[in-house]
């Protein structure tokens, strides 16, 4: 059996390319994984909610296969990929000729996208999960999703997303090296945000909390570790980026990143509203035994309540998120107490062969 295997992968800066590699090479140690081959048994279709991923959803509809959908919301993808015309006639075909006017509105709104509740709101699955053999989703409300948006057919399989540490990982005193190369002073508590920085991030909630424990812990330091995906976003943080306690990286390299994962206290990893993704970035915080605050929501239903800090969505935003960020920094044995939970959590449900066997056993079943 030879699989194809569709997805953007390392160089591109993409989460879904890193999960792809670490996937592609689990996989080739049960057979023929083929990248994008011109014929195969049986095609496995990453699909995300950008533009990297264009071709491969066509792929998707012309010769079905196997669909991993790293983003239960493909709205935001179909915003860039159609035109206006075509953009509403898929709208309708999803969900009725009867809202065809508000595709009209969200068309014409379409620059607020990545903040407006009502484009994650609407998933645009249809046509793409009708024609999968089956679809792969990671996390139980992204099945939800996808289940309701294929009516029934095909499978929804649920494969926790993966991970895969670091060869070898960064030492204690490479980390500590790392703290002193971005000024973090000794013995402060230090949070990192990691990834693209989307409106969805939160990162304005994240800057405006910390500049209030700041007050109370002087000390403290918060790393912001990314790509705007947007320049407007970006110029609107510049201010909270200046101030003080805040350092400021671009894009690291997956060498750098290790490093300042190893190299933080704990990680802010917020999400709303949500695509229905599982957050890589998360995966892998946890997996280093990093206490990680995430958005309270159905995406991380399946973590155990003593595995991470769950952020209160919202108006209770902003008071859930100094609460935990304050007693982390006030009782530093609790958070390495999550962490350990939470690693323990990621090596038990996460593992890359794991979800390498569950792939291939799923890929095998529907070749032909």
């Amino acid at each position: 059996m030879t699989v194809g295997f569709y997805a953007p992968l390392p160089p591109a800066r993409s989460g879904v390319a890193d999960y792809a590699a670490a996937l592609l090479a689990e996989l080739r140690r049960y057979g023929s994984v083929e990248v994008a081959p011109p014929r195969c048994d049986v095609a496995l279709y990453h699909l995300g909610n950008n533009s990297l991923h264009a071709g491969i959803y066509e792929q998707a509809l012309e010769r079905p296969g196997v669909v991993a959908l790293h983003d239960a919301v493909l709205h935001h993808f179909l915003l860039g990929y159609l035109n206006e015309a075509r953009y509403k006639e898929e709208f309708v075909y999803n969900y009725g000729e009867w809202h065809r006017p508000l595709a009209r509105e969200l068309w014409r709104g379409r620059a607020g996208s990545g903040a407006d509740a009502r484009y994650f709101e609407f998933p645009m699955l249809r046509r793409v999960v009708e024609r999968a053999r089956a679809v792969v989703v990671h996390n139980p409300a992204a099945a939800r999703i996808a289940a309701a948006a294929g009516n029934g057919s095909p499978p929804i399989v649920e494969i926790p997303h993966l991970f895969q540490p670091p060869a070898p990982p960064p030492t204690e005193s490479q980390a500590q090296r790392y703290r002193q190369r971005l000024g973090v002073e000794p013995g402060a508590y230090l949070f990192g945000v990691f990834g693209y920085l989307r409106e969805s991030k939160r990162l304005p909630a994240a800057l405006e909390t910390f500049a209030r424990l700041r007050r109370e812990q002087p000390r403290a330091a918060l790393l912001v570790a990314g790509g705007f995906v947007s320049t407007d976003l970006e110029r609107a943080m510049g201010p909270l980026l200046g101030a003080p306690g805040v350092i400021r990286r671009p894009h690291l390299t997956d060498r750098e990143f290790w490093l300042a994962a190893a190299s933080v206290d704990a990680c802010i990893n917020l999400r709303y509203p949500s695509a229905g993704e599982t957050s890589g970035i998360a995966i892998r915080l946890m997996g280093l035994g990093k206490p990680t605050l995430v958005t309270d929501c159905p995406e991380y239903a399946g973590f155990p309540q003593d595995a991470c800090l769950r952020i209160a969505p919202g108006e209770a935003e902003r008071d859930s998120l100094f609460d935990h960020m304050r007693l982390l920094t006030l009782w530093a044995e609790a958070g390495r107490a999550i962490g350990r939970r939470g690693a323990g959590h990621i090596q038990d449900c996460h593992r890359v062969d794991r979800a390498g066997k569950r792939y291939w056993d799923l890929l095998c079943e529907h070749r032909g």
